[in-house]
């Protein structure tokens, strides 16, 4: 198994509803370490810029006006093949299509509402934490 670090967004809905602790426990007891968090109110600007890579899809506008719509909390995670690992806690896009114990399945409002995000690859990850993190930020 190889130490990776991974992206979490803990979303607006989850924000709103007061979840943080909850979302963060299940994370931490599956093995992964909160090595780096921080609470921000992204930008329409921050939130297209992140989302780019989405930008030609139909969701686009949509995503980045609910990723607005109140603080989040970004994290970076840590553990063994962390990406999957983390990928595998949330659970599928769609909370309805989650299974039982993920986060999406526990927590989710809608596939919209979906509570977090996470990298889906290692080097997307490289990339998602340092748009959000510097390396002085990040203490394994």
């Amino acid at each position: 198994m190889t130490v990776q670090k991974t992206l979490s967004i803990l979303k607006p809905d989850v924000t709103r509803r007061n979840l943080t602790g909850k979302i963060n426990a299940k994370i931490e007891s599956a093995g992964l370490r909160i090595i780096a968090q921080k609470r921000l109110w992204l930008t329409r600007a921050q939130a297209e810029g992140f989302y780019a890579v989405h930008a030609e899809r139909s969701f686009f506008n949509d995503l980045c006006e609910f990723m607005t719509t109140g603080p989040v909390v970004v994290q970076v995670l840590e553990g063994n093949d962390a990406v999957a690992a983390y990928r595998d806690i949330m659970g599928a896009t769609n909370p309805a299509n989650s299974a039982e114990g993920t986060i999406r399945k526990e927590f989710a409002e809608s596939i919209e509402a979906n509570s977090v995000h996470g990298s889906d690859s290692e080097e997307n990850a490289a990339n998602e934490i340092a748009y959000f993190f510097s390396q002085t930020e990040i203490v394994g």
